[in-house]
């Protein structure tokens, strides 16, 4: 069996592994090298805590509050409201009570897995040394800011998710840089940090190459199919024969699918990083302050810093005041943090509105596959989809209910 896998970010390039691990003759297709998408600028987190739907009402309710706002943590530009507003209104709609515990619980069933997943794929690669032991600390300046971030505490509480609150100074003991208004901190201990999220699918694109995967640097423009898929026509004017095809584009799958006649209702949340290899200290563990809406990581030789959200689609250009924004929050919370030696990044995470994942045979098309939508947790999910998405697409019983992850679910 001939399978092409479309995208090679690190979702698509550890289901490519795994696939011809498996047996499959797996070709591997990106109109760029593998990990140069959001791959490259993510930040570097196995964020196993981080599952909740965004549409809770606790988040969407300050929405049009942060909107109004320049420097809030999520902007949309005027220009792309109107095109946004069928995802808006599914968003909403995800924030009942009843299907909010269902996407909290399809959430939760795949960040139990991932160390379980995660910790032999890099065990068999060779790539056991990208992941740090050190968890992620969030902040927050005094029990009010901690009382406003309860609802997520009491989530992991309910999945079983381990945490410990600490003190302003247990936290500085910790990371000896952090401000003394931080008044309180929860560790996450799983959380862990990859010393280089670009190196990681590098590393894995290279092991799978060694045993015989074929990568190949082409755009994708459109499919052949009779019964089921044939072939996928490239840009180029070549066709590559294939019996099966894995959409993995993350935010572009949806301009696929779209010629596949199978629509799906997936954004991209447009995220910034600066990247600052000389910051004038250094950190062990990653940190998020949810008031102020942003995250540190040590990655890449330097710190990294990143957070907020823009919704202004896959076309228009950077605005590089985001990550701006992000580097003078961050030195809040790191008052000794320079910003030298840097480079601004803009990346599109793929968002479906209800924040669950596709992991899913095509409703309409026999041979056809979708693994997308991982929004923040792309490279959190990455050996957990590799191992549901093989199970799925060589017949094998996956060890989860598949079913919230259905593309026809929307």
């Amino acid at each position: 069996m001939t399978t092409a896998i479309v995208g090679a970010g690190i979702i698509g390039t550890a289901l490519a592994y795994e696939l011809q691990k498996r047996g499959r003759q797996v070709v591997l297709i990106d109109r760029d090298a593998p990990g140069m998408g959001a791959s490259w600028g993510n930040m570097a987190s196995i964020a196993v805590t981080e599952f909740m739907p965004a549409s809770r009402p606790s988040v969407w309710r300050q929405i049009p509050g942060w909107m109004l706002d320049p420097e809030g943590p999520v902007r949309v530009r005027p220009a792309y409201m109107p095109r946004l507003i069928p995802w808006f209104m599914r968003f909403v709609a995800a924030s009942r009570p009843s299907t909010l515990r269902k996407l909290e619980a399809a959430g939760a069933a795949l960040c139990a897995r991932v160390h379980d997943d995660l910790r032999p794929l890099l065990r068999e690669t060779g790539l056991e040394g990208e992941l740090t032991e050190e968890g992620c600390l969030s902040l927050y300046t005094d029990q009010a800011e901690f009382r406003a971030d309860r609802e997520h505490i009491e989530i992991l509480e309910r999945f079983g998710f381990a945490h410990r609150v600490l003190t302003g100074a247990e936290a500085r003991e910790l990371e000896p840089e952090l401000s003394d208004s931080i008044g309180m901190a929860v560790l996450f201990p799983q959380n862990r940090s990859l010393r280089d999220p670009y190196r990681l699918v590098t590393g894995l694109a290279d092991r799978f190459a060694a045993m015989g995967g074929r990568i190949e640097k082409a755009e994708v423009t459109g499919f052949e199919r009779g019964e089921r898929i044939t072939a996928l026509r490239l840009a180029d004017g070549r066709s590559i024969a294939a019996d099966e095809v894995v959409l993995a584009a993350g935010a572009f799958t949806a301009r696929l699918s779209r010629l596949l006649d199978e629509k799906m209702p997936l954004e991209t949340e447009r995220g910034y990083h600066t990247q600052i290899m000389a910051p004038g200290i250094s950190m062990r563990h990653s940190i998020i302050w949810p008031a102020r809406a942003f995250m540190v990581t040590p990655t890449a030789g330097g710190i990294r810093v990143g957070g907020t959200v823009e919704m202004a689609g896959l076309d228009a250009a950077p605005d590089y005041r985001r990550a701006k924004i992000t580097v003078r929050r961050a030195q809040t919370a790191l008052p000794k943090l320079r910003c030298e030696d840097f480079t601004e990044w803009m990346g599109h995470r793929p968002a479906f509105p209800d924040t669950v994942p596709v992991m899913s045979a095509s409703a309409k098309t026999p041979g056809v596959f979708y693994a997308t939508g991982h929004g923040h947790l792309g490279v959190t999910y990455a050996a957990t989809n590799a191992r549901l998405m093989a199970d799925l697409i060589t017949g094998a019983a996956p060890p989860i209910d598949m079913t919230p992850y259905r593309i026809d679910r929307f």
